[in-house]
């Protein structure tokens, strides 16, 4: 099925459709640090548009919320960040035992507050850093916490039943929606496939975009598959 049929029922009922985006690799290109990522003004100007006219439109985010809300721009979209742990009862709880991780290893991190980022996208020796970064992995599993490998990146997270496709259950749930989209473009947008999957609705459109980094498992679970955030803001976002 082409993009304008798997998106007509979301595009005839707006009032009842929840989308939900993932930012880093969907809306914003993927770059050498987080620091330097952008979301492009005209994407922006497509989510401003949609916010005015859907029920929901929402961004759940490996960033911590507060950078991923600076980092999208947009008034009136919903965000979730750490994949969804933000909305965890016991986030300070976790914080601290995440902070207790973070103290014991002597690398550079990005640390957002309920979960820790080891890049290696810049390292000279990719094999080494990677040998590195097992190591930080096994001892994460030691002190009970949850390592998972992404796009050049491993995430260090709480070991509790939180993730991107609980995030969007709660934000469905929440919402009312009866018709949902995601997009995502990593690994752990496998979790938020199944979330929207799992949620009950009349419709549910799954988009990947895909890289060469990222899972073969997104690209076989989706309905729609593009080849970049260029591509996903002419594709989908500029048809809903």
């Amino acid at each position: 099925m082409d993009a304008e049929a798997l998106l007509a029922p979301l595009v005839a009922a707006p009032t009842r459709t929840a989308l939900v985006l993932d930012v880093d690799g969907v809306l914003a290109p993927i770059v050498a640090r987080p620091e330097l990522s952008a979301v492009p003004e005209a994407t922006r100007a497509e989510l401003r548009r949609l916010a005015a006219a859907y029920l929901l439109v929402a961004c759940v985010s490996g960033r911590a919320g507060d950078d991923a809300r600076r980092l999208v721009g947009v008034e009136g979209i919903e965000l979730v960040g750490n994949h969804g742990l933000e909305l965890d009862p016991r986030a300070a709880e976790l914080a601290e035992q995440i902070e207790r991780f973070r103290d014991e290893i002597d690398l550079p991190v990005e640390d957002k507050g309920l979960s820790l980022s080891y890049h290696y996208r810049e390292a000279d020796d990719e094999a080494a850093a990677v040998r590195e970064l097992e190591g930080v992995a096994a001892h994460a599993r030691a002190a009970g916490l949850d390592p998972r490998w992404g796009r050049k990146v491993l995430e260090v997270r709480p070991p509790v039943e939180a993730n991107k496709g609980t995030a969007v259950r709660a934000l469905l749930a929440r919402s009312g929606a009866a018709l949902g989209l995601y997009a995502g473009d990593d690994r752990t947008d496998l979790d938020a496939f199944a979330g929207l999957a799992a949620a009950g609705l009349e419709r549910a459109v799954r988009v990947a975009v895909a890289s060469d980094e990222g899972p073969a498992e997104l690209r076989e679970a989706a309905d729609l598959v593009v080849a970049s955030p260029a591509e996903f803001a002419d594709v989908v976002l500029r048809r809903l």
